[in-house]
């Protein structure tokens, strides 16, 4: 299984970040915080010119679970979503967390981390 999900819009690149965050506030994440590759890159002096932003969300109760059965969570949390802009379109996407607490080998979240991949899932797809 593929540890990346993503999708298409049609939205700009801005219209697009700022839907994902409705979108996730409504799902009950927050963007804890962001950056963009471009500004960043190019404040250091490097030429970047593709807009690729990365959100750090999270649902603090979700979280909390998380740590509680393995502080070792705090690896891979907050999860990341990204819009860029691919070469004729924007997308959207994120980490898979089924995929991530595969990784870790934490079995005993692999329902919570259902849940919130769905959750986040849903908010990518209600925002593209």
């Amino acid at each position: 299984m593929d540890i990346i999900y993503k999708m298409k819009t049609d939205k700009s690149f801005d219209k697009a970040v700022e839907d994902l965050k409705a979108k996730l506030a409504e799902h009950k994440f927050g963007v804890l915080w962001e950056l963009n590759f471009k500004d960043k890159l190019q404040e250091k002096g490097f030429d970047f010119k593709t807009n690729f932003k990365v959100l750090e969300a999270c649902n603090p109760a979700q979280a909390k679970k998380a740590f509680d059965a393995h502080l070792e969570a705090g690896f891979f949390l907050p999860c990341k979503l990204v819009v860029y802009e691919a070469p004729d379109s924007v997308m959207i996407g994120m980490l898979r967390p089924i995929e991530l607490i595969g990784l870790a080998n934490f079995a005993d979240l692999s329902g919570l981390a259902s849940e919130v991949e769905n959750e986040l899932k849903a908010a990518i797809d209600e925002a593209r």
